[in-house]
């Protein structure tokens, strides 16, 4: 038995190892409420990649329409209690998609709703017309909106879905680790996928493109980069409506970064790197220590610039 213990913890250590190294390990992704990247009494939140995308899209849908933060977190607890942050294609009886929505009941065709995209818009739609949905109870706003036989269980992601909306609206942070992509990313999909939430977004211009920075070559994450593929600058006196969608753009990349080829995210003077750093945000100071170049990631206040994967 003891020998049985000890192979037990030997294999924990090791995936324990795998995790917290530079790339290693399986990926996985924390949402913060602060954006500092300590675990000491910060409020986090773990989940794949996968919710973590999810979670992402429905949060900058919320915010590209403009909505307080008291809808995102709304939105993202009942996700969380109907589908757990999945994109399901089952459910009870025809309900489908993260919110669980049924085409029987005028919610939207069977591909309309199984779009993270769609599906988070029409929630939202439908939340925004329930009067004072903000100073509701959690659970009695999203009940309004959903009409499930279990109104009370959406109360217990609460907490969490606070987290969430602070890591992708407010001051928070989302750190995704694991390896870096290993397939070339696609910078116009990645464009395609901002602008369907964001539409032309008017509190942004875009920067220069496809590598017109002139520093092609660098690394991230064992992959080669370019300079940013697609770069979006804050209009001067836009505020902060246009800081909120700044980081719901530059989390949104992070958070898709597996599934996109995305290699490199930064925003405001930090730094995503695809397998560096444990997966977590870096500032200028930190990473220009431990690089050696002094800036790595080079986005200016107000910037948001993604590079991807070659």
């Amino acid at each position: 038995m003891a020998v049985g213990l000890l192979v037990l913890l030997s294999v924990i250590g090791y995936f324990a190892v795998q995790r917290a190294s530079n790339g290693g390990g399986a990926p996985f992704c924390v949402a913060r409420a602060d954006a500092s990247g300590r675990d000491g009494g910060t409020e986090k939140y773990e989940m794949s990649p996968e919710q973590a995308a999810n979670a992402a899209t429905i949060a900058a849908v919320g915010i590209a329409k403009g909505l307080p933060d008291r809808a995102v977190t709304i939105a993202l607890a009942t996700a969380m209690q109907e589908s757990a942050l999945r994109n399901l294609d089952h459910g009870d009886r025809d309900s489908l998609g993260l919110f669980q929505q049924r085409p029987s009941m005028g919610w939207g065709t069977p591909e309309q709703i199984t779009d993270p995209v769609y599906s988070a818009g029409i929630f939202y739609d439908h939340l925004v017309d329930v009067p004072g949905y903000s100073r509701l109870p959690l659970t009695v706003a999203a009940q309004k909106v959903q009409r499930s036989g279990y109104p009370q269980a959406y109360a217990k992601h609460e907490p969490d879905a606070t987290v969430l909306t602070a890591a992708f609206a407010g001051g928070g942070s989302l750190d995704c680790g694991g390896p870096a992509p290993t397939q070339p990313g696609d910078p116009q999909k990645v464009r395609a996928g901002l602008e369907r939430i964001f539409g032309k977004d008017g509190m942004h211009t875009a920067g220069p493109q496809g590598g017109q920075g002139g520093q092609a070559g660098r690394s991230a994450g064992g992959r080669s980069v370019e300079e940013p593929e697609i770069t979006m600058v804050e209009k001067r006196d836009a505020g902060e409506a246009a800081t909120r969608r700044s980081r719901a753009m530059a989390h949104w990349a992070v958070a898709n970064a597996r599934e996109m080829g995305i290699a490199r995210v930064s925003y405001d003077l930090r730094g995503w790197v695809a397998g560096k750093d444990r997966g977590r945000w870096q500032g200028r100071e930190d990473a220009g220590a431990k690089n050696g170049d002094g800036d790595p990631y080079g986005a200016a206040p107000g910037e948001v610039r993604i590079f991807m994967a070659r």
